[in-house]
């Protein structure tokens, strides 16, 4: 299953404390993420410098319009928002929850590329089963701080605009560890 693990109240993720600061942004068109919601865009600034395999894959999704309808499957109220399964999470008709968000893509998996970027509020993370060298297609985006998170997980995009249509997503169900009952979707994505 490609997802963050959260075990109740405990997470099992542990975490290495970020020393670095989140505040160099891509200025690049060619590295900006633009996300349709129903609400409005997100821009995303990518950071090919930080996570250039892990970009280069979302990218490449993006431009085959891989993400376009796909779900936000899991959102967890004040921690984050998970989205891109391309496998399972773009089916119009009969969505089927339990088989959201243990997809990728047709691509191989990728190695990791941890950095010390902290999880901050609109830091975009790479989902990823207990093998870290298994991120694929699906991310996810904070709500809030998690430096739990930092280290374990790779960091390839920060929000730069739209942040209140990122908060205005349908939120899951605790009980479910956040699976959303007919959830929000990526209506488009794009490299701008």
């Amino acid at each position: 299953m490609r997802t963050i693990f959260v075990k109740t109240a405990a997470l099992l993720i542990t975490g290495l404390a970020a020393t670095a600061s989140f505040t160099v942004l891509a200025q690049d068109a060619e590295n900006r993420l633009v996300i349709e919601l129903e609400s409005g865009e997100v821009v995303v600034e990518l950071l090919p410098d930080v996570a250039p395999e892990h970009v280069a894959r979302v990218k490449e999704l993006a431009e085959a319009g891989e993400y376009d309808n796909v779900a936000f499957h899991r959102v967890i109220d004040g921690f984050m928002a998970q989205t891109g399964d391309v496998e399972f999470g773009d089916l119009t008709d009969g969505y089927v929850a339990p088989r959201a968000g243990t997809g990728g893509s047709s691509l191989p998996d990728l190695e990791a590329e941890f950095s010390d970027i902290p999880f901050e509020r609109g830091t975009l993370g790479m989902a990823r089963a207990q093998d870290p060298n298994s991120a694929n297609s699906q991310f996810f985006i904070m709500f809030d701080e998690g430096a739990f998170l930092n280290g374990q997980y790779t960091v390839f995009g920060q929000v730069a605009e739209g942040m209140e249509h990122v908060d205005a997503l349908k939120k899951g169900d605790a009980a479910a560890n956040g699976a959303v009952d007919n959830p929000d979707r990526m209506i488009s994505v794009r490299v701008e």
